[in-house]
């Protein structure tokens, strides 16, 4: 069976996005373990150093620096601190996914043409795309889950300061 234009131009636009996903998430790859220095960093900071200091405490030291006394701008600015990350944790799976279902039209192509080792250079690709967006998604999940706790905690002692 012949597929028709608009089969043939849907299956060529797909694999123009095959570079740009696979950079994407080598980018959000960098960027988790980058992320994990930098939450490393905060967590030795703040085994350290009281809130007080603002080392190692994210919202104080940035509710300090912008003069932040009102608690919905200091829940934008905790939703800010955390935006970078979270991001990272719900695109990095789906653009996995998508590296994955790029390469499977031409490893199945390959496959009914009988060139088995273009099949599998097509799954290697697929496959080790999606496990560096898991490991991307997975460090940042991490990371959010605790920094969500740590920016919360920093709320409350910055709401008790206004009060006191």
């Amino acid at each position: 069976m012949t597929p028709n234009p608009l089969e043939t131009m849907m299956y060529d636009i797909g694999q123009l996005f095959l570079l740009p996903v696979l950079a994407l998430i080598a980018i959000l790859f960098l960027y988790a373990f980058w992320a994990l220095g930098e939450f490393c960093i905060q967590a030795y900071l703040r085994t350290r150093h009281q809130p007080a200091s603002g080392r190692g405490y994210a919202l104080i030291a940035h509710a300090r620096k912008h003069h932040l006394h009102d608690p919905e701008a200091l829940d934008v600015a905790a939703h800010k601190l955390l935006e970078k990350a979270r991001i990272a944790t719900r695109v990095a799976p789906m653009l996995g996914l998508v590296a994955t279902m790029i390469p499977m039209g031409p490893a199945l192509r390959s496959l009914s043409d009988g060139n088995l080792g273009n099949v599998g250079m097509s799954l290697t690709i697929a496959f080790s795309a999606v496990i560096l967006a898991l490991i991307a998604a997975s460090i940042t999940f991490l990371i959010v889950g605790v920094r969500r706790r740590w920016l919360a905690e920093e709320m409350v002692w910055l709401n008790q300061q206004v009060v006191a």
